[in-house]
């Protein structure tokens, strides 16, 4: 683009009106008289003068034309010429102006989109660096309902942690729903995030931090996730909830994505399953593509219970002495979060330091 649109030869132009727009040989100026013999349409002329050699314009005849000569102490008649000039090169110089922005702004997006490309060699560099996979996505058409992937992770995690992050691997071809239940930090908020960056760079043109990837385009794509409690106490958290589900619904589109994480979780578990409920319901019905990373039982098991076909559950895996793997696997929902293991791991901990503090011999309350 810049060999066809700024060539040597444009540059060349370019060159030779910018040093003829310097008026070394004066202005050539034609007018017409307005009302009251006042001047109008100043229009910028070019001279056709035949080029003489300096014996030539020293010996040859002047102009046939009628001329004058302005004092130089006439500052009325300097000011009015000096109007008279700027008149008649007003629309050379706002067609200069207006060239030389579409030139500059040329160059500023080049610069911009050349600054997206740098930071995506950075980024891939980084990743690379840290043995973490990446790989360019197979793109769908927007409504295919194609969603599938082996290996992906959480690029901002990898990006801030030392030691590797955990990949998923999933299979949701066909499906518009998929629910993430499962244990208390077992990856399930870092899956959410890598589903929503990975459509995004995807979207960007970018590669995915991931082994493989497919997925469908979407129009738009919108995240309702937790907030702290309002500190001004305008509203309750709930009811902010319901704002911002208000808003993402006036903006939504077909086959537009929503991630939710722990969505409606302010109120009861009775009703904010019921609303979570009626809320996904709706947006299926408007052909929607929804992630929703959910503790609400009543919320994942009714839908569970339904069978709906186009809905895959995903649940963090737990082993049997407790140990999150971050891993997501295909499951029925569970009534336990398993909070107690993190109970348990917390007061052990402090039990242990206690104990480690106490001096032997002393009766601890």
């Amino acid at each position: 683009m810049l060999r066809k649109e700024l060539s040597e030869e444009y540059l060349a132009t370019l060159k030779a009106h910018l040093t003829e727009l310097k008026f070394r040989k004066g202005i050539l100026l034609s007018a017409e008289l307005g009302n009251r013999n006042e001047g109008t349409n100043y229009m910028l002329r070019k001279a056709h003068g035949k080029k003489q050699n300096w014996l030539d314009r020293l010996l040859g005849k002047g102009p046939l034309s009628y001329t004058f000569r302005l004092d130089p102490r006439d500052e009325a008649g300097g000011r009015i010429l000096s109007e008279m000039r700027n008149r008649g090169i007003s629309r050379v110089a706002r067609a200069l102006t207006q060239s030389a922005d579409h030139v500059l702004s040329f160059f500023k997006i080049l610069r911009t989109e050349l600054a997206f490309y740098v930071a995506c060699m950075n980024l891939q560099g980084q990743l690379v660096a840290k043995g973490m996979p990446i790989a360019f996505p197979a793109p769908r058409s927007a409504g295919e309902r194609s969603h599938e992937f082996n290996g992906l992770y959480d690029v901002c995690l990898a990006l801030t942690v030392d030691r590797g992050v955990v990949g998923n691997t999933v299979n949701a071809d066909g499906k518009s729903l998929v629910i993430i239940t499962g244990a208390n930090q077992g990856g399930k908020s870092s899956f959410l995030r890598s589903i929503g960056l990975a459509q995004v760079m995807m979207q960007c043109g970018m590669f995915v931090g991931a082994e493989t990837f497919k997925s469908e385009l979407c129009p738009a794509l919108f995240t309702h996730y937790k907030r702290e409690e309002d500190a001004t106490m305008k509203s309750g958290k709930f009811d902010e909830e319901l704002a911002r589900m208000s808003e993402i619904v006036d903006h939504i589109a077909p086959n537009s994505m929503v991630l939710f994480n722990e969505s409606f979780a302010a109120t009861n578990e009775r009703e904010g399953s019921e609303i979570a409920k009626q809320i996904v319901c709706a947006l299926l019905e408007k052909r929607l593509k929804i992630f929703y990373v959910t503790h609400l039982y009543d919320f994942a098991r009714g839908l569970f219970d339904r069978k709906i076909q186009d809905a895959i559950f995903l649940r963090a895996e737990r082993q049997a002495d407790g140990t999150r793997t971050c891993r997501l696997l295909e499951g029925e929902p569970l009534q336990t979060s398993y909070g107690e293991d993190l109970y348990r791991r917390i007061f052990e901990e402090v039990g242990d330091a206690t104990t480690a503090a106490t001096p032997s011999g002393m009766r601890q309350s």
